[in-house]
């Protein structure tokens, strides 16, 4: 029974091959008026609403997976270029702040050339650590008594005057900025001026004030104020002279005062300090201690 039923599945398929081999033999052989031609062609018109219909249905679900295949692939390409912009960043960042470097080395190559550092040894140095306060006095750097600092060595940065090393550890320091109350620096106004105290205006630490000009004194703004450097053999000032300090302001005097109030705007940005170079192994100074 069942090598009949295979012998006649067999004879089916076979008669249905040739039935199409003799139908497409007699398409092409026939010209397009002919009956097969006909007969296809009624056939397309019978199906082709329900093509067209079929199509329709479908087209919702042939969108959704296109949008879901475009939204993945989106997504892929906005996860790699914000990877690209990420890394463009990194290196902008880098370059910017090599340039910043360069520009500060620079200045401090100029104060150099200027031999206001004559007979110290500079030590190049970077911040690295700033109170947590709004107000601060103070800065940490990493040079220390490795790199040949000391307590009381003068630091500057490329605009002129930063403060002086009060602490020091074999590899880090202190450095006691001249916006600190109890640093007072003796200054000269420039060119010919005469002599004061320049030291931080109470809670503003981007104005100094210059005190002990007496009221007669011909003082201007715009004059430039520097470290006086002062020695009489016995005592000295911490600082050696010509470090630039800062600009004249503004000047007023009392009616029945003796001296004048100089504001001053200190050149370095106190509050923005990056890298500073510590003026060590000078000569001595009497009267500061080591």
């Amino acid at each position: 029974m069942y090598r009949k039923q295979v012998r006649r599945r067999r004879a089916v398929l076979v008669l249905l091959v040739v039935i199409a081999l003799v139908l497409i033999s007699a398409t092409f052989s026939q010209s397009s008026g002919g009956p097969l031609h006909s007969i296809q062609q009624g056939m397309a018109s019978v199906f082709s609403p329900l093509e067209e219909g079929a199509t329709r249905a479908l087209k919702p679900a042939r969108d959704l997976v296109n949008w879901v295949s475009e939204t993945f692939n989106a997504r892929g390409e906005n996860s790699d270029l914000k990877a690209d912009v990420q890394k463009l960043r990194a290196k902008l960042a880098k370059t910017q702040s090599a340039i910043g470097e360069n520009e500060e080395l620079r200045k401090l190559v100029g104060l150099d050339n200027k031999g206001i550092l004559a007979g110290y040894e500079p030590v190049t140095a970077r911040v690295i650590g700033r109170p947590q306060t709004v107000w601060y006095s103070t800065v940490t750097i990493d040079a220390g008594s490795h790199s040949g600092v000391a307590v009381n060595d003068p630091v500057i940065n490329g605009d002129g005057l930063v403060g002086r090393v009060t602490d020091v550890t074999p590899f880090s320091a202190k450095v006691t900025l001249i916006t600190d109350s109890e640093n007072a620096v003796s200054a000269s106004v420039l060119p010919n001026g005469p002599e004061g105290v320049a030291e931080p205006e109470a809670g503003d630490p981007n104005v100094m004030l210059l005190d002990f000009i007496d009221r007669n004194e011909p003082i201007h703004e715009g004059q430039m104020v520097v470290t006086a450097g002062w020695s009489n053999g016995t005592i000295s000032s911490a600082y050696p002279r010509g470090i630039p300090i800062g600009e004249v302001r503004q000047t007023t005097v009392g009616q029945e005062e003796t001296y004048q109030h100089i504001r001053l705007e200190p050149y370095p940005d106190i509050r923005d300090l990056d890298i500073v170079q510590v003026a060590t192994n000078g000569p001595e100074r009497p009267g500061v201690p080591k």
